[in-house]
């Protein structure tokens, strides 16, 4: 684990570093003696997905490191459980149009999704998310925004805004006459704004609290509190009038023509409009970092807005809240929770191990975008991955590379589960892809991949195995994976002509010899330089590489009838020796 010398000698390089320091100076300004108290909202309308994890892992790794300094910090995460639901995902198993029925009431008062085994709809999807944070390590205290608003934990704030509604909607004035994004997306625009525009739309329209109205367009005047309905739950609700004094507030709801009179200094079945919830929250639990999305920060947003009203309303003080970019995923567009089929952190974790998804969050500033790999660029990123590792072992990382690291792989509370035998990604997927996975054939090849210091045990390849192999079923397409011929292809071995017979009795004369992984690269890449008289150590030359292509090609057919394949080293050892002679000919 670093100390706190080594931790601030990276400041200069790395990004989280850099936010520790502004975090803990800006903590000991405001509350000095204090736990330092960074914050996430994640809002459990549907699917939580891995652009909302970033939500989460920029707090957390501020945080982490923070308690690695030896401070005391508390990561608040809000669950916006109490925000009207207001659309039917696409795409969730178990539900159907029949939920539209639900929309405009609270997260929590929507039944689950059929066959659920939470009690609504927001346990529901809080359950998956919260798993995946436990996997991750990020430490954190969950508040449910239902339990405290319903137990009227913000009962002096409610009155409080509504006693001063004039003065938040004089803040939200300022912002009324300029364009919104839709608006903006109307008229007319640079060419180099388009991606960016239906990006923040993409974004507005699918993330949760943040497209929530701001209280205004009340004939009655500027209320900033919305009652759910007594009758029906639902949030349509118009405030008629209220009395500062005696806090009696009238609403009727335009859903079911239901009208109450209500005191507000008792009333718990509501919440304030988000533009002003939010900033009150950041008064209320004194958060000093907190982070946004791109759709929180253009101008009259959420965070924008609720850096004046938390000033001049709850007199408190906005949190260093630095943008994130969004996260996508390798061959889709930039990921939306209101559409169904969005990958989770669930998702992710099932084919990558924890510290490579941390690593994916941590080795980048929150405004710089990236992907994450659910098709064959997860086998890159692994590489890329072990790499790092190897750097790291023989001292040759660069210090904001080991600093990514040791976010990765470590908390402050201790190291995240590994694998003992962290064996290549893609061999595993290849072994993986090939037999089905079936563990004795599966212990067979991996023991033959290194004669010299063997594997005796699949345990010592997991989890890495087990993710491998689950990328291999889950992502995939069935005609994409490799199928061994069972016979040999006596039509393509008699059209052969006399290099490529020879280059095969070479091969088979060399199996016996060369029987693993490294052997068999060395065996494979040098048939084609012996044919040509070279040695086998000898290096490519452009008409040798079109040499080994054409030979690689050769084996593949006669192996897999296709061009391509996985690795033929790998696949070598995961056909077996016998085999091998027999579909080539021997």
């Amino acid at each position: 684990m670093p100390t706190v010398a080594e931790s601030q000698t990276s400041t200069e390089t790395d990004w989280v570093s850099r936010f520790a320091d502004d975090v803990i100076a800006e903590s000991e300004r405001r509350a000095p003696g204090k736990p330092v108290v960074v914050a996430s909202g994640l809002s459990p309308s549907g699917p939580i997905h891995l652009g909302n994890l970033r939500e989460v892992m920029t707090p957390h790794l501020v945080a982490d490191e923070i308690r690695r300094r030896g401070y005391t910090v508390r990561h608040l995460i809000s669950w916006d459980d109490y925000d009207r639901y207001r659309k039917v995902p696409n795409g969730v198993p178990g539900v159907d149009e029949s939920w539209a029925e639900h929309i405009g009431k609270p997260l929590t008062s929507v039944p689950a999704p059929a066959g659920s085994a939470y009690p609504n709809w927001a346990e529901h999807f809080k359950a998956a998310m919260t798993a995946a944070l436990d996997e991750l390590g990020v430490e954190y205290d969950g508040i449910s925004q239902t339990e405290q608003y319903t137990a009227g934990a913000y009962r002096e704030q409610i009155l409080h805004a509504m006693k001063h509604r004039a003065d938040i909607d004089a803040v939200l004035d300022r912002y009324r006459t300029k364009k919104d994004p839709a608006a903006q997306a109307k008229g007319g625009r640079k060419p180099q704004q388009k991606k960016v525009d239906e990006a923040e739309l993409e974004a507005a329209e699918g993330s949760g609290a943040a497209a929530e109205d701001d209280g205004s367009g009340n004939s009655a005047g500027y209320f900033p509190y919305k009652p759910y309905c007594g009758n029906c739950e639902k949030d349509l609700t118009v405030v008629t009038s209220y009395d500062d004094d005696t806090t009696e507030l009238n609403y009727t709801c335009s859903a079911c023509g239901f009208a109450e009179t209500v005191r507000l200094s008792e009333f718990n079945r509501g919440k304030l409009v988000w533009k002003v919830d939010w900033p009150m929250r950041w008064a209320y639990e004194g958060v000093i970092f907190e982070p946004s999305g791109v759709d929180h920060s253009s101008p009259g947003s959420s965070f924008v807005v609720g850096g004046q009203i938390v000033r001049e309303v709850f007199d408190g003080v906005q949190p260093i809240g630095p943008m994130y970019a969004f996260v996508g995923i390798s061959g889709m567009a930039k990921m939306s929770s209101s559409k169904g089929g969005v990958p989770t952190p669930a998702d992710a974790l099932k084919i990558m191990e924890a510290p490579l998804l941390r690593w994916l969050y941590a080795r980048r500033k929150p405004n710089q975008s990236f992907k994450i790999a659910f098709d064959q660029e997860i086998q890159r990123l692994y590489d890329e991955w072990d790499s790092l590792v190897r750097k790291v072992e023989d001292g040759t990382v660069l210090p904001a590379d080991a600093a990514a690291y040791s976010r990765a792989v470590r908390t402050a509370a201790g190291e995240l589960p590994g694998t003992p035998r962290p064996l290549p990604y893609r061999t595993l997927a290849s072994v993986a892809d090939i037999t089905a996975g079936a563990e004795d054939q599966t212990l067979r090849i991996l023991t033959e991949l290194d004669p010299e210091n063997p594997l005796t045990s699949l345990d010592e390849a997991r989890p890495r195995l087990d993710r491998a192999e689950n990328w291999i079923t889950t992502q995939v397409p069935a005609e994409a994976r490799t199928i061994v011929r069972d016979e040999p292809d006596k039509e393509l071995l008699g059209s052969l002509d006399d290099q490529g017979r020879d280059s095969l009795r070479l091969l088979l004369e060399g199996l016996d010899t060369h029987w693993s992984l490294d052997g068999l690269t060395t065996l494979v890449y040098g048939v084609p330089k012996v044919l040509a008289g070279l040695e086998p150590d000898a290096k490519p030359t452009p008409e040798l590489k079109a040499a080994q292509r054409s030979f690689f090609v050769l084996l593949y057919r006669l192996l897999v009838s296709r061009d391509t394949g996985p690795r033929l080293p790998t696949l070598l050892l995961a056909v077996g020796a016998d085999r091998v002679r027999k579909l080539l000919g021997a």
